[in-house]
């Protein structure tokens, strides 16, 4: 049914239909204009045959005048017989009386002597002129009446002219039978005429329709995307020079799309490798496009921001509108960290879409990360003001004790050696702090040399642990010798045990011994500090699957747990009044953080506050030999 209703809907129909038509218009009207022409021309060739001769006229009109009545009728009767007009025509005489004088009909031979009744044939004996007139009878039909007035030849007026009149009627059946008959032939040529028109349409229509269709069928396949395809060209008319150009068309189509799809595959190419993130809206500023780099710094997906107002993604409605930044392309900083589990900061860049006549039709935004270059600068600037508040104490200390000894105080000979002890000390601070800062410098500066030699990580360890019991004992000797000379023993000299727990199998490791050995000492130099009186240290070194895990533990007052990723910042200090106290510039857990990177490890803390903390360091380790172990604690 569907097929049916395209096709009566189809081209092929509708041109084949319009030349049908037309042709059947055509003859329709040539053939009512032919029928109609040859009617009249029968009509008035058979009313030119309905008519008496003139001479016969004048013999009607000498037996008319004649006062012998039967014999003129019966010469009347001999003379119509003569005339010249169809057998099945009547002709009657009637006198100026009205009275029939002859007839031809000889079944009504009866009426001659009567009086006429026609009215027409009283009004031509009136008035003098010819009469025409159709008629229906009966028997006959249609009929044609001719009444022809008969003048006296001898006549000189107008007043007794009129001496009878001569009616003719005939029948007109043969007129429209042979009407009829041409009629009947016209329809069945029409007929002939209108099969074969149909069938030439259908042909015609057929010849139009072909490329056409076949043109349509190319323009939906390449609406499709396949342009693969060519218009067949069946001449080089028209038709065929749109058939070419449909062809160009496609292959200009293909090589477009080809060019378009490669700009487009370029364009999600650099989009999605791009390290910002990229947002275009359209004018109203709902997202259109949004590419992997931006879903992931806003922590969302594509089909939940598509047609989101980028107002309400970026969470700045409260603060700008979208004229804001149409008319404003600014950059906004937007900090990203509460609404996120991890710290992010985008700085965001707004332009226009627009086209050439100046509509603007959208605006794109650019995300750029910037969270590390503000935590740089924040520490930068933290590191000056921790430098300058460093160097401030002492330096403020130092100028104390010196304005004092100006003052006189030199003279004193009991005051003036703790007060150029005290200076002494603060220089000294002063000198570490400094050096602390130039090989941090280097480190990041990376100018700081390794110099990488594989180690007896166990023997290593040891040996600096012996380091630490010998200054242990170092300081009890001399605390005991000051004792029996009635001297106070040094009050931050504190008692303290060293328990190890350290696998006899040889781990070598490749290390730089001074700033590893840096390492360790300020890590032990920290246990030490935070341990209470006569504390365990615990150090510790094990063997994993590629790496060796060193660890020192104390017993000292803890990290809480908000300052445990600050501790390896620069100049951080947990307690910073007790660890200026004690001597200590807040870079050593930074330098020791950066050698371990140097050195391809990890060092990181664990520790609750009240019960001491744990500092650990992993190294990368490719066993040598496979020998075996126990752990020695002492």
């Amino acid at each position: 049914m569907n097929k049916k209703i395209r096709f009566f809907q189809s081209i092929h129909f509708k041109i084949a239909l319009v030349f049908i038509l037309l042709l059947l218009v055509t003859v329709e009207i040539i053939g009512a204009y032919f029928v109609r022409s040859l009617e009249q021309q029968n009509v008035e060739t058979f009313k030119t045959s309905i008519n008496i001769d003139p001479y016969l006229q004048e013999k009607l009109a000498t037996d008319l005048m004649s006062t012998h009545v039967s014999s003129a009728n019966d010469n009347m009767k001999t003379t119509i017989s003569q005339a010249d007009v169809a057998n099945t025509a009547t002709v009657v005489v009637v006198d100026d009386k009205g009275t029939v004088r002859a007839t031809s009909n000889l079944n009504d031979q009866s009426s001659v002597g009567q009086k006429s009744a026609s009215s027409n044939i009283k009004s031509v004996i009136y008035n003098g002129q010819t009469y025409e007139g159709y008629g229906y009878g009966d028997n006959t039909g249609s009929t044609y009446t001719r009444i022809i007035p008969i003048k006296n030849p001898n006549a000189t007026g107008d007043g007794n002219a009129i001496v009878g009149a001569v009616s003719i009627t005939a029948p007109m059946e043969s007129v429209y039978a042979n009407i009829n008959k041409i009629i009947k032939i016209f329809l069945i040529a029409s007929l002939v005429a209108g099969l074969l028109g149909i069938f030439i349409s259908i042909v015609i229509s057929r010849a139009i329709t072909r490329p056409i269709d076949e043109m349509k069928k190319q323009a939906i396949r390449m609406a499709r995307g396949d342009y693969s395809g060519q218009v067949r060209i069946y001449g080089q008319d028209e038709l065929g020079q749109l058939a070419v150009a449909v062809n160009n068309l496609s292959v200009r189509v293909e090589e477009a799309q080809e060019a378009s799809e490669a700009e487009r595959r370029r364009l999600d190419s650099v989009l999605a490798h791009m390290t910002d993130g990229v947002i275009a809206t359209d004018r109203r500023g709902n997202v259109i496009i949004i590419n992997e780099t931006a879903l992931d710094f806003l922590a969302t997906k594509n089909e939940d921001v598509i047609g989101v107002s980028i107002l309400k993604l970026l969470n700045i409605a409260q603060d700008y509108t979208l004229r804001d930044l149409l008319e404003n392309q600014k950059e906004l900083l937007l900090d990203f960290s509460q609404q996120l589990d991890h710290e992010l900061i985008l700085r965001v860049d707004f332009s226009l879409i627009q086209r050439e006549t100046g509509f603007i039709s959208g605006l794109v935004a650019v995300l750029h990360d910037v969270t590390e270059q503000q935590k740089s600068d924040r520490e930068r600037r933290e590191f000056v003001s921790n430098v300058s508040h460093e160097l401030r104490t002492p330096l403020t200390s130092m100028r104390s004790y010196i304005e004092a000894l100006s003052d006189g105080a030199w003279k004193d000979p009991e005051i003036a050696p703790q007060f150029l002890k005290v200076t002494q000390e603060e220089t000294d601070r002063m000198i570490r702090m400094i050096n602390d800062l130039l090989s941090l410098s280097r480190l990041d500066s990376g100018t700081s040399k390794i110099e990488l030699e594989y180690v007896n990580l166990n023997e290593f360890f040891n040996y600096i642990l012996d380091r630490f019991d010998m200054m242990l004992k170092t300081d009890n000797e001399h605390a005991s010798a000051d004792n029996n000379q009635h001297v106070l023993p040094v009050a931050n000299k504190k008692q303290y045990v060293i328990r190890r727990e350290i696998t006899r199998r040889d781990l070598w490791v490749e290390i730089d011994q001074d700033k590893f050995m840096q390492v360790i000492d300020n890590i032990m130099n920290n246990a030490i500090k935070y341990s209470p009186d006569g504390g365990v240290i615990t150090a510790r070194l094990l063997e994993t699957h590629n790496h060796v895990i060193l660890s020192v533990s104390d017993q000292g007052l803890g990290i809480p747990r908000s300052d445990i990723n600050k501790v390896f910042d620069r100049f951080y200090r947990v307690d910073k009044a007790r660890s200026r106290k004690q001597g200590g510039t807040g870079l050593g857990l930074a330098i020791s953080k950066e050698v371990v990177a140097a050195l391809g490890g990890r060092i990181w803390v664990d520790s609750q506050e009240g019960k001491g903390s744990t500092f650990y360091i992993s190294l990368p380790y490719s066993p040598i030999a496979d020998t075996g172990g126990d752990w020695d604690e002492a």
